[in-house]
């Protein structure tokens, strides 16, 4: 089964549940994983059992970088708040360059989530 990384800024957090709720039955062909708060955000309010790995500002974000080097992540979901500046910017840019070294499908909006969930 293949795996996707949910990921969402605060600020956009609720965009991303939205999101969520509403592919929630084709997600349900994934294996989901999702940073600490996020998952828990969706697990409270949606059976999907997405699995925890991490605080994104606490290291989070590299250690999704690390799952992606290891071959473990198909696709990553990441919800981005290009507004506010976020103190861990370096950690963020290295889990984008990682994704795209790495061909890895990485949506940074609802727009290109949708495209990437329509290829299984």
């Amino acid at each position: 089964m293949k795996t996707i990384a949910l990921i969402a800024h605060n600020n956009r957090k609720a965009d991303l549940l939205s999101w969520v709720e509403e592919n929630q039955e084709t997600l349900r062909g994934y294996s989901l994983i999702g940073t600490t708060n996020t998952a828990k955000l969706i697990n409270d309010r949606l059976d999907l059992n997405i699995e925890p790995f991490g605080h994104g500002p606490s290291g989070g974000d590299i250690l999704l970088a690390a799952r992606i080097l290891q071959g473990e992540i198909d696709k990553v979901i990441f919800f981005i708040d290009a507004e506010t500046p976020h103190g861990h910017e370096h950690d963020i840019q290295t889990l984008i360059r990682t994704a795209v070294l790495n061909n890895i499908p990485i949506a940074l909006n609802r727009a290109s989530a949708d495209l990437i969930i329509l290829n299984k």
